[in-house]
């Protein structure tokens, strides 16, 4: 559940950033790098708690 969860931020984090840079639109690209940091945070957290 975890890992599909991870896999699926990671898919809306990049197409929120295509989206964002091919219609030249800021907030979007921005959610996508927001979603990056969630998602690379979410993954140290497991890593410490383990």
């Amino acid at each position: 559940m975890k890992r599909a969860l991870q896999i699926v931020l990671a898919i809306i984090a990049l197409i929120m950033i295509y989206l964002g840079i091919i219609n030249s639109m800021l907030p979007p690209a921005l959610t996508g790098l927001g979603f990056i940091v969630i998602l690379m945070l979410f993954n140290s957290y497991h890593k410490v708690k383990s």
